[in-house]
């Protein structure tokens, strides 16, 4: 029995965490980096210590510094989240010699999963289907290019370590093999420690289905169902649904049965997935699955699960911790209706998804319940006011729907990201509600290429419109305000003793001036073509009706400026301010500025060097991510403004371009 849980994580899945714990009576000791002293997790925790500087490796990866804040407060149980140490082994052997009790899988089992080759050869060898590939010790480019060879093209290059889609990259030509490689190892390298490599088969129209398990140290072990996760952008995962659209009774026992095996092979305790592959291109079928990996812990996409069991995941990991049996038997587990869930991200999905940061100015989600499950469940470790930082992946909330059945689920979802509203930050919203109405996803024709094969589609931005413009352009002019009094004539914004009011404004909208000149009238706007625009208040927001046509927006206002909600959008204005000066360092096309916060990890170009428009010049890594700048046009490199290992912000220029030399 333990009585004090020690969280070592932070952001939604610690909040989620501490919710269950006080609910079962334990008390929970939070720890943060200075970059989270002020976060939500730390708030509600009962008790929290600071254990380093905001970069991971020195805080939340900081074993040494975790296990001094268990110490420090008495702390008899630790749970890791995901993420960060939440799979290391030494850290569980670690945390265990302290005299913890670790809320997982036991090092034997983390050890056993958590290289991908050897998790494949031990999965063979215990009749799990696994994806024809190399996965051999020997690392040599040569020999990796060889097997890649004999395999077939495309394949896929795989860290062994880690997950995420990191260090994996997907190589259709021999000729493009040892490029990728490269870049597979030094991104392996950076987010696991270890730059090697499998290769695989290529999979075409691969679903990415995995089964929740859990099992007790009684030797019981189960599967949950369950979960589709093939809607992935960069092997990264988006939306995913429980259960899978077009599982079959039949497929489902054949792959419950691998996922319990798998489980039972290397001696797991706790909750673990168990992910597979499938061949879409015929449907799932119980002979078209292979095992890919097994994540020894909890995943973000949990609640999916909890919500078609009725069934709190956190709670039975504390209590198989404890000791206790799996509270109910294979036979005994239902599945409910059909639930969704979207990954709310601070990134601009119009600049390739790159992260973004911000402060929270405006933060508001529909009704709905918060880490339990209803119609709608939204679980978040932010909250108005509190900042995203580059330091940690930038996810805002989940946003998860449960219905009767997969329509039912994705009406709710789709509805719940129309009332998202978020302020200071860039984000995804928009790309998933356009996901959600995707016609092939709608009607369960999913597989990992999707959002590829859609993208321009799904990450548009059209420009503000002019209705928009103009609601904005009266909200800062205050003209939109209800007057605080009953006198009459202060409801006369518009008028004037001769003729009508008018408004100029000049507006900014990302990279886009807006010059409105707007005649004002007591019901609307006219335009200088004679066209009109109504405007009226409603329950909802600012109406506004052109030719038939009527839109509603709502309005925040945000440090200098306003943001409008509509349908599927979202759109900042601010007043252009007449003593603005360009005063940026580079103009036009002649400067390689970083589109992210993010630091630079290697310089690919020197200084004299002649560059054609596209050849890469340095590499900036954002949330273990790589990101290769580029140069924008032909020229010579006349000047690298930052060094290797430079932190830099989004927008910061980075090297300058000059005309190429003659002759």
């Amino acid at each position: 029995m333990f009585r004090k849980l020690l969280i070592a994580n932070r952001g939604e899945i610690a909040v989620r965490v501490t919710t269950t714990a006080r609910r079962l009576g334990l008390r929970t000791v939070a720890v943060y980096s200075e970059a989270d002293r002020n976060a939500l997790h730390v708030r509600i925790a009962d008790e929290a210590v600071l254990i380093g500087p905001a970069p991971a490796s020195e805080s939340y990866l900081s074993a040494d510094a975790i296990l001094d804040a268990a110490r420090r407060t008495g702390a008899d149980a630790l749970h890791p989240g995901y993420g960060f140490l939440s799979e290391n082994p030494d850290f569980v052997k670690a945390a265990e010699a302290a005299g913890l009790v670790f809320v997982g899988p036991p090092a034997s089992a983390i050890r056993a999963m958590g290289l991908k080759d050897a998790a494949k050869r031990l999965m063979e060898a215990s009749g799990v289907p696994v994806v024809p590939g190399y996965h051999g010790a020997d690392q040599d480019p040569e020999r990796l290019a060889r097997e890649a060879e004999r395999i077939g093209f495309p394949v896929l290059v795989k860290a062994r370590a880690g997950g995420g889609g990191k260090g994996m990259r997907l190589v259709e030509r021999p000729e493009d093999f040892r490029a990728a490689l490269d870049g597979a190892r030094r991104e392996a390298e950076a987010s696991f420690g270890d730059p090697a490599v499998l290769v695989e088969r290529f999979v075409s129209a691969p679903r990415h289905v995995e089964m929740q398990v859990f099992a007790d140290a009684h030797g019981n072990v189960v599967h949950l169902f369950e979960r589709d996760c093939s809607l992935q952008r960069r092997h990264q995962k988006v939306i995913e649904e429980a259960p899978a659209p077009g599982m079959t009774p039949e497929v489902r026992e054949a792959m419950g049965h691998a996922a319990v095996e798998a489980a039972r092979a290397v001696g797991y305790r706790g909750a673990g997935t168990v992910e597979f592959i499938a061949d879409g291109t015929h449907g799932l079928r119980p002979d078209g699955f292979w095992f890919m990996e097994m994540n020894t812990r909890l995943q973000v996409e949990h609640p999916v699960t909890e919500a078609i069991t009725g069934l709190d995941l956190v709670e039975w990991q504390l209590r198989v911790a404890r000791g206790e049996p799996l509270p109910l038997r294979q036979e005994e587990l239902r599945i409910g209706g059909h639930a969704v869930e979207a990954r709310l991200y601070a990134e601009d999905a119009a600049r390739g998804f790159l992260p973004a940061t911000g402060r929270l100015e405006h933060l508001r989600f529909p009704e709905a319940t918060r880490f339990t499950t209803g119609a709608l469940r939204i679980d978040s470790g932010v909250e108005e006011g509190d900042e995203i930082t580059p330091w940690y992946d930038p996810m805002i909330a989940k946003v998860i729907a449960h219905g009767a059945d997969r329509a039912a689920a994705l009406a709710t979802l789709s509805n719940a990201l129309d009332g998202v509203r978020v302020v200071g930050a860039t984000t995804n919203t928009a790309f998933l509600a356009r996901l959600v109405r995707q016609p092939d996803f709608a009607a369960g024709r999913l597989d990992t290429g999707l959002i590829a094969r859609h993208l321009d589609a799904l990450t548009e931005v059209p420009g503000p419109s002019p209705e928009s413009a103009v609601v904005a352009a009266l909200a800062l002019a205050g003209l939109l305000e209800a007057p605080a009094t009953d006198d009459p004539w202060a409801r006369l914004r518009a008028f004037r003793s001769w003729g009508r009011a008018h408004l100029h404004a000049q507006l900014v909208s990302g990279t886009e001036q807006i010059d409105l000149r707007l005649e004002l009238t007591e019901g609307g706007v006219h335009f200088a073509d004679g066209t009109s625009l109504a405007i009226r208040r409603d329950g909802r927001g600012i109406a506004v009706e052109r030719e038939g046509h009527r839109q509603t927006f709502t309005i925040e206002a945000t440090h200098g400026g306003v943001t409008l909600f509509g349908a599927e959008t979202s759109t900042s204005f601010r007043l252009v301010d007449p003593l603005e000066r360009d005063g940026g360092t580079a103009s036009g096309d002649d400067g390689i500025r970083s589109p992210m916060p993010g630091v630079v990890t290697r310089l690919l170009a020197s200084v004299g060097d002649e560059v054609a428009a596209g050849t890469p010049v340095l590499v900036v890594e954002a949330m273990k991510m790589e990101h290769t700048l580029r140069a924008p046009r032909d020229g010579r490199l006349a000047e690298i403004l930052v060094r290797e290992g430079r932190r830099v912000d989004d927008g910061d220029v980075l090297a300058l371009l000059e005309p190429a030399t003659d002759g």
